[in-house]
């Protein structure tokens, strides 16, 4: 008996040290794993991302930067960094197919980057011709020159304002960016002649800031935007359509109106836009801001949009009988030389796209029977051949279904836009 009990405990004493070297072994193989994952750990080498300014490596570069003075050419600023009048020459040349150094304009940022070394070697010079363009100077082996852009941020805002005076001391009053009043016009000005706006008209907008790093650079797109005047509440809508982006109001019509191509169905083009013609009279060069069309003494000439008569009026040594239609805000118009005017054509009077306006004639400095028309877009005069004209045509049925989900989206959020105060929306 006692035999038994003294083997039973001996095979006892066996099993608790099989069990326990066992355990050993497995906690000595966990922790072999854990010490090789460790080493493996230990031995990644982390690279860190190099800092890039202007696409290169900053941190391997000793940075100087500065603003072009006044008279102040890019010899200048180079030689004063070592860099030899040979190499300016040089990639002042070789730079000209990518940018003239002729137009480096004072005032502009620019950025040496030196060797960290004791010769403190310029290698590049980076211009910024604008808050987003820039141009890198390499100077060392091709010298090579090239062009880069930052990358520019937008953030979405609502705003809001209600006129006081004018559209632009509304926005300086609310704090908001004055190139608003501008954008709005642009967008508005088939719908409001801002010159008549009332105090007590309002709107409010959905658009985007742009920003380069944490600098503020101007306005984005404006996606809606509502203008109560004289109680009418005026909505655009920004939607992409036939390949390009319009405006249009909350039924999908277009809120801008189409010129006529040309002012009269029956012509030839005998002079162009320039701002060197020769005379045909004056036999000088001198500017020519229209286009004369050559047509028969008698052709009625027609107004390209509707508007108000501005001038009826004849102008002896220059374009003789004249008319001056202001279509809206932004647009006027001049018809030259005729030889009468049609009835009702007065002064004050209103027009329809369309309506005849005159009759081609010679009056006045001219060499034969011609209209000189002339297009004049914020006071300035630009190439008629060249105005846009935009579809008038409304969004179309294939398109109705997106747009009305495009709009009623944007109305709702135009409808939480506060009438008190103007709001951050969202990155």
């Amino acid at each position: 008996m006692r035999q038994t009990s003294g083997l039973i405990f001996q095979m006892a004493v066996v099993v608790l040290l099989f069990t326990g070297l066992l355990f050993s072994c497995h906690q000595n193989k966990k922790q072999q794993k854990q010490n090789e994952q460790t080493e493996t750990k230990n031995d990644t080498v982390i690279v860190a991302e190099p800092v890039l300014r202007y696409g290169l490596p900053a941190d391997s570069f000793i940075i100087k930067t500065g603003n072009v003075k006044r008279n102040q050419h890019l010899s200048t600023i180079l030689n004063n960094f070592g860099v030899s009048m040979a190499t300016i020459d040089r990639i002042a040349r070789q730079s000209k197919p990518v940018f003239d150094v002729r137009k480096i304009r004072s005032g502009n940022h620019y950025s040496v980057f030196q060797t960290p070394d004791s010769l403190g070697e310029a290698r590049f010079f980076v211009y910024e011709n604008s808050p987003v363009d820039y141009y890198v100077f390499e100077l060392f082996d091709s010298l090579r020159v090239y062009h880069g852009e930052k990358e520019i941020r937008t953030q979405l805002r609502t705003s809001q304002g209600t006129i006081q005076s004018s559209l632009w001391n509304t926005m300086k009053d609310n704090n908001l960016d004055p190139m608003l009043a501008l954008r709005l016009n642009n967008i508005y000005a088939w719908t409001i002649d801002f010159f008549a706006i009332q105090k007590g008209d309002r709107f409010r907008i959905i658009y985007e800031e742009q920003y380069v790093d944490t600098t503020y650079i101007g306005i984005g797109e404006i996606f809606a935007a509502q203008f109560d005047h004289y109680d009418d509440k005026l909505y655009a809508f920004r939607f992409f359509q036939d390949e390009r982006f319009d405006y249009f109001d909350e039924k999908g019509q277009s809120l801008r109106k189409a010129f006529l191509k040309a002012p009269l169905d029956f012509f030839r083009i005998s002079s162009r836009f320039s701002h060197n013609r020769m005379h045909p009279v004056l036999r000088i060069r001198r500017p020519h801001h229209g286009v004369d069309y050559a047509a028969p003494k008698g052709t009625p000439v027609k107004s390209i949009g509707d508007g108000t008569v501005i001038a009826r009026a004849y102008q002896r040594n220059g374009g003789g009988n004249y008319v001056k239609i202001k279509h809206n805000s932004m647009y006027t118009t001049t018809y030259m030389h005729l030889s009468g005017f049609a009835k009702g054509i007065a002064t004050g009077a209103r027009v329809e796209q369309g309506q005849v306006i005159g009759y081609v004639g010679s009056t006045g400095l001219s060499t034969g029977p011609h209209l000189d028309f002339r297009v004049h877009k914020n006071g300035s005069p630009v190439d008629p051949l060249k105005v846009e004209a935009p579809p008038v045509e409304p969004v179309s049925e294939e398109n109705l279904p997106r747009y009305n989900q495009l709009k009623d989206s944007l109305m709702n959020e135009l409808q939480k836009i506060s009438w008190e105060a103007n709001l951050i929306a969202s990155e």
